[in-house]
């Protein structure tokens, strides 16, 4: 991976909205009647303060792993990263 690669995953994996893996899936409500999207639905973070997109500073941290059973499970381990505000 190299600075500024997107990272488009897939991360819904179910119909829920507890299925949804990312914060801007999080935060997501919809489109209102108009068709226009309706304001973000705030996340609560463990600290207690709220948001509804990524802010300069934040660490992003990714792991991924693969595993069935019977099988070893397989890693690409960690890849972390710090939001930088724009030049």
């Amino acid at each position: 991976m190299k600075p500024g690669d997107l990272i488009a995953s897939g991360t819904i994996s179910g119909p829920e909205a507890e299925s949804r893996g990312c914060m801007l899936e999080l935060s997501w409500v919809g489109n209102g009647p108009d068709g226009k999207q309706l304001p973000r639905k705030p996340i609560t973070l463990p600290s207690g303060e709220t948001r509804t997109f990524l802010e300069d500073g934040d660490e992003v941290i990714m792991r991924g792993w693969c595993e069935k059973p019977g099988l070893r499970r397989i890693g690409f381990g960690e890849c972390r990263g710090i939001i930088a505000p724009a030049k």
